[in-house]
């Protein structure tokens, strides 16, 4: 298995396993410090991962202040991968074994509400979702929610929500929204 690394907060520093194969692609360290760097104080906010792969993004937030995380991956080896992560660093947190949107259709049923949501899809089914995760997104956001999306810049996601930065890395585009 490869590995990552935590980059900053309580668990800064420490190794996560991530996913051999090509159903899933980390996000590299120096993208995720990059994203970090653009959020506002985490406490208080509860993270969604969508996509989550070895949960590095939904991890990192843990470890540098957010309440809680919930971890939405449908591929069994990467959920097997990131329970390994969570139990590693000891992080009680849920995962969901289903596909996002799935997730979302019943998450905003059950009233559950997110003060930070990563969406790192596939980079070759991105393009295709951002209609439907525009629509699924918005009734399972808290006040003043943050979207952060990650995607291939020559195909990207694109939300129908108000967005707030952009940035690229290479070949990776990262957006955040703020929706009010």
């Amino acid at each position: 298995m490869a590995s990552l690394r935590i980059v900053a907060g309580h668990f800064g520093g420490r190794r996560i396993e991530a996913p051999r194969g090509r159903s899933t692609r980390p996000t590299a360290d120096r993208v995720r410090e990059a994203v970090f760097s653009m959020l506002p104080e985490l406490s208080g906010r509860t993270v969604l991962d969508l996509y989550a792969g070895s949960g590095a993004l939904g991890i990192e937030a843990v470890s540098r202040g957010a309440d809680s995380a919930v971890f939405v991956e449908r591929d069994p080896r990467a959920v097997a991968c990131l329970r390994r992560n969570l139990e590693s660093l000891g992080i009680d947190a849920p995962i969901h074994r289903r596909e996002a949107l799935r997730f979302l259709a019943d998450a905003r049923v059950a009233g559950s509400r997110f003060g930070v949501v990563f969406v790192d899809p596939p980079y070759s089914s991105a393009s295709e979702l951002g209609v439907r995760l525009s629509e699924h997104l918005p009734p399972v956001l808290a006040d003043n929610a943050l979207i952060v999306s990650e995607s291939d810049r020559r195909h990207a996601l694109q939300l129908g929500l108000p967005l707030a930065r952009e940035r690229t890395y290479g070949d990776t585009r990262i957006a955040i929204h703020r929706v009010p």
